[in-house]
């Protein structure tokens, strides 16, 4: 893949998902990241157990490696004077400073915006927050959980109306890994506008941010209904039959959305082995079908309910209307799409464990992303110091006074 962002610096002052997915997305598109963490307790996201599962498989820690693929890492307590001259003379030579780090912490540990650009005017300050870097809640935390998901609306507008509870994210870090990419689309047009004028300047995305741009037809929408929220319609009255989901016989989903219902209904009938439903009166125009949606959908149940997922695959595939199966996450590691695409690149690790890491969605040149693996605890602490210009003296009494790793 033409690497896009090479010869581009990040230096990345960040923990947990949000902000490194940003790291991690320009880091595949070739810039150069070096992660700074703590030399002692590190990143979090090391040490978290998600969905039950244990922080590491074999030496690999799978929330870890999705975020922090490909980065350089240096441990440096930037709490001390000198491990704080190391992360601006890494500041010095940067093109962006990444940072999800509250502005109470910034401001404490001297590396807010007006620390960082008055020691490099021309650097691009990037910073993810929970709820934005204004407000009274500038300087409160956010988790995409709360932030985007709930927050924003999407888990009110994925419930059922008869739902007892708002339903919760599809996965981990759901919202987290659209911030970022946010994020690098911002990042990107701030080094576009630097290359123009010569000039730094701040970028901020939010998790909220994220949420409210996704949910923003809802947004919009109950403005102009007066409603809390857009109709939650269910099957058995739904505002096109089909655009919903129906079930094989060997309990498997195939999920149509065919917007144009009347265009494609003659051949979506004949795909089915039903051509007789494309003169029926109840059936025959999408009004119709709306009118007697209770009928449409049990009718149309019946029909698929009587078919295996590989039936219905290849008979959907004689027509034109829009459809696909309702998959499972293991199903994309071999999903033959995905991989020809090059959505999906492997990492072996040295215990031999491979991992199918998912590449950032953007690609250059029809050509996917190389990843590699995410960084040790301070694996290049020494590297990044001599490149620098310390000497070994230098960095032993650095790791002596305990401000680097």
């Amino acid at each position: 893949m033409t690497k896009v962002m090479e010869g581009v610096r990040v230096l990345e002052v960040a923990m947990w998902g949000f902000v490194p997915s940003t790291g991690a997305v320009l880091a595949d598109w070739g810039a150069e990241v070096i992660k700074v963490e703590h030399p002692e307790t590190g990143d979090p996201m090391r040490g978290l157990t998600t969905a039950g599962l244990g922080t590491s498989h074999r030496g690999v820690s799978f929330m870890w490696e999705i975020f922090n693929r490909g980065k350089r890492d240096i441990g440096i307590d930037v709490s001390t004077p000198g491990g704080h001259e190391v992360l601006m003379a890494l500041v010095d030579r940067s093109d962006v400073f990444l940072t999800n780090f509250l502005p109470s912490a910034r401001a404490n540990l001297a590396i807010d915006v007006a620390d960082v650009m008055a020691r490099n005017p021309g650097i691009i300050y990037a910073r993810g927050t929970g709820q934005g870097p204004r407000g009274a809640e500038a300087d409160k935390g956010g988790f995409d959980a709360i932030s985007y998901w709930f927050r924003a609306g999407a888990g009110s507008g994925v419930t059922p109306a008869d739902g007892d509870w708002p339903l919760r994210m599809p996965g981990p870090a759901f919202g987290d890994v659209q911030a970022g990419m946010m994020l690098a689309g911002g990042i990107g047009a701030a080094l576009a506008y630097k290359a123009r004028t010569g000039k730094g300047v701040v970028v901020d995305a939010s998790l909220l941010a994220a949420g409210m741009w996704a949910m923003q037809p809802a947004i919009v929408g109950t403005q102009i209904t007066g409603l809390p929220d857009l109709p939650h319609r269910g099957r058995s009255d739904p505002a096109n039959p089909l655009a919903t989901i129906y079930r094989t016989s060997d309990g498997r989903f195939i999920a149509l959305s065919i917007l144009q219902a009347d265009r494609y209904w003659p051949s979506f009938c004949q795909a089915i082995g039903h051509p007789e439903l494309t003169s029926d009166p109840r059936f025959a125009t999408h009004e119709a079908r709306v009118a007697n949606g209770e009928l449409t959908i049990r009718t149309l149940d019946a029909i698929f309910g009587a078919e295996s997922l590989e039936v219905w695959t290849r008979r959907l595939a004689a027509q034109e209307g829009q459809w696909d199966v309702v998959r499972m996450p293991s199903e994309l590691s071999s999903d033959q799409q995905a991989v020809t695409n090059g959505y999906l690149s492997r990492v072996t690790y040295p215990s031999g464990i491979a991992l199918d890491l998912v590449t950032a969605p953007v690609q250059f040149d029809e050509t996917p992303a190389e990843l590699g693996p995410a960084p040790e605890l301070g694996a290049e602490t020494e590297q990044i110091l001599l490149d620098l210009g310390y000497s070994w003296d230098d960095i032993i009494a650095l790791k002596d006074d305990h401000a680097v790793t």
